[in-house]
């Protein structure tokens, strides 16, 4: 594996550039169960066509980063966060993945945080918000420590573990977003 180029971090997590050469790794993430579970796919998906999807992703306008454990000796990729941008209003979805081995330590929540942070001082969004299964409950707490807050329910607008279930719609607006920003302090600013 190459070594990353990290474009933004803190001392736990970095975000670097969606990678080909991992696709087989983000494959393996989107199959763990509790992943399709969470995304509310009911499918698994071959390597090969993964592979194909890959190059429309590099292809595409999304804004995609991996996301890297800084906390041993080297970076190792353990996810994945996604924009989905709607040029026209300036605003933009989020998804998030973890490895498995990642999840339960704060990661996810320090990921969108730096995501958030990009989508704000960089792409200059004004809006991001996303949609979550009502039961992931660590899912939505690690959304609202980022800075993400409730905006409505989708009511039975999704399946979790075979049963329906609400969709929770969050949002982040830039005049919110509070805290450290790592892209003002690479610019000197806070």
């Amino acid at each position: 594996m190459t070594e990353p180029a990290l474009w933004l971090a803190t001392e736990t997590c970095g975000l670097g550039s969606y990678r080909a050469d991992l696709v087989e790794t983000y494959w393996k993430w989107e199959q763990d169960p509790a992943v399709m579970v969470g995304y509310g796919r009911q499918a698994p998906e071959s390597l090969e066509a993964r592979a194909e999807g890959m190059q429309q992703q590099l292809r595409g306008s999304n804004t995609r980063f991996t996301v890297y454990d800084l906390a041993g000796d080297e970076p190792v990729p353990v996810g994945v966060t996604t924009l989905l941008p709607d040029d026209s209003v300036r605003t933009a979805e989020f998804v998030v993945m973890l490895a498995r081995e990642a999840r339960g330590r704060g990661l996810g929540a320090e990921a969108t945080r730096l995501t958030l942070d990009y989508a704000f001082h960089v792409a200059n969004l004004r809006m991001v918000w996303l949609k979550v299964l009502a039961p992931n409950v660590a899912g939505i707490k690690a959304y609202e420590r980022a800075g993400f807050r409730h905006a409505g329910t989708l009511r039975e607008a999704g399946y979790w573990l075979g049963q329906v279930c609400d969709e929770v719609l969050m949002d982040a607006l830039a005049q919110d977003f509070s805290g450290t920003s790592v892209v003002r302090a690479l610019l000197g600013r806070s």
